[in-house]
């Protein structure tokens, strides 16, 4: 029998054989769990979800989109929207599994998407499951899985990118009638999410809007058009999330352009779901909302998936 010794001298000797450039290669290759990729999109968030994701112990990476993307963001690399290969090369060379999608990129034609070989094989995926956004979604995790990489929300991993515990989170409380109006405005989001339609809804003791196509901002530019012979603020905006909504990818949000059109509205407030809406810029959101005088309500009342 040899001697463990022996084993471990040889072993030394055969280690010292193979070359720095392939060790440090392999070391470049191991995997992390502390190792995400964060592909941004269009505005501020990405920027504030790579800080957040740091201030947690998160190494990021991050991909810019090509014409989306924030210039002051200073991304790691590059990428025209379509051309994902060289960005799968590059995040399995340094041995990231983790991917985390920010910012938003709006509604892109097939045309300008223009995908190469690795791209389209997802794109398939996802049309062929064009029975609505929240089932795409779904598709387009599971074409990433089947490739070896998961797809994360940056609210699981950075939590303090929105509201973690129930309660109002402004100087002007609800009233008795804002809470009628509340819990009207949630259940109505319920009903609208279930059918897949949107997020977002008024409510001034009957619906005043709901979200389609046009995103929030676009309705609340309408309440805000229909209401302009209002004087006494009331009703609410709630922005709920859907029963099946993939929140790794579709993810709801309020800033303070949302405070000042709610305010613009003449609503009394805002509800939002905990732990799913991210906050753009927290204290920001919140001295608006005092400024404006409404009130900032987050709530555990999830629908049931």
């Amino acid at each position: 029998m040899r001697h463990p010794l022996n084993i471990r001298v040889n072993f030394s000797i055969k280690c010292n054989l193979i070359p720095a450039s392939f060790i440090r290669k392999i070391s470049i290759m191991k995997r992390s769990d502390k190792k995400v990729a964060l592909i941004a999109g269009a505005l501020g968030l990405p920027a504030l979800t790579r800080d957040a994701l740091r201030k947690n112990g998160w190494e990021v990476f991050v991909i810019g989109i090509q014409n989306f993307y924030d210039s002051k963001l200073h991304p790691d690399m590059v990428i025209r929207l379509g051309a994902a290969w060289g960005a799968v090369h590059e995040l399995r060379r340094r041995g990231i599994n983790k991917l985390v999608f920010v910012g938003a990129l709006g509604h892109p034609r097939l045309s300008e998407i223009r995908p190469d070989l690795w791209a389209l094989g997802i794109l398939i995926s996802v049309i062929k499951n064009q029975r609505g956004y929240d089932s795409m979604a779904i598709a387009f995790e599971q074409a990433l899985k089947k490739r070896g990489f998961e797809l994360v929300a940056a609210q699981d991993l950075a939590p303090d990118l929105t509201f973690t515990k129930p309660g109002v989170y402004t100087k002007v409380k609800p009233t008795q009638s804002d809470k009628k109006s509340i819990d009207h405005a949630i259940n109505v989001s319920h009903v609208i999410g279930a059918a897949d339609i949107g997020a977002s809804v008024v409510v001034d003791k009957q619906v005043i809007a709901v979200e389609a196509a046009e995103g929030t901002a676009k309705m609340l530019e309408r309440v805000i058009s229909m209401r302009k012979g209002i004087k006494k603020s009331s009703g609410v905006f709630a922005k709920m999330t859907k029963p099946k909504q993939n929140l790794k990818i579709d993810i709801p949000a309020i800033g303070v352009d949302t405070v000042r059109a709610v305010a613009n509205a003449k609503l009394r407030g805002i509800v939002i779901n905990t732990k799913s809406c991210f906050i753009i810029d927290r204290d920001a959101v919140i001295a608006a909302a005092n400024k404006a005088k409404i009130f900032i309500v987050a709530t555990d009342e999830h629908p049931h998936k």
